[in-house]
């Protein structure tokens, strides 16, 4: 009876130990790997997002990698609107200004 008391709890032991050592490799594979070099596709992943970081600051609020071809677009594009709606600057958000009373609408 002891024995089998004995090999039970050596058991329940054996397997928190397990689970244990198996969640603690896994968080430090996980560190070691930050630690190190990357997978190569995080690599190229990370260095797209740093090259684009860089030629959006160069850019300075403007389209990234844009040519003349697309500027050439926007330029037509703005004077089509501009000859149908009326000049103004298109490129800033209008402000809206409502006149009328100043009461509030009531529910009936």
């Amino acid at each position: 009876m002891a024995l089998h008391k004995l090999f039970r709890l050596s058991s329940l032991f054996r397997s928190a130990v397990s689970l244990t050592l198996r969640r603690n490799i896994g968080l430090s594979a996980v560190l070691f790997n930050r630690a190190t070099d990357l997978d190569p596709i995080q690599k190229l992943f990370l260095d797209k997002i740093r090259d684009y970081s860089t030629k959006s600051k160069a850019a300075a609020g403007g389209i990234v990698d844009a040519g003349p071809s697309y500027e050439k677009g926007v330029s037509e594009e703005i004077t089509k609107l501009q000859r149908l709606y009326g000049t103004g600057d298109l490129t800033k958000f209008p402000d809206f200004k409502f006149t009328g009373s100043s009461k509030p609408c009531t529910a009936v």
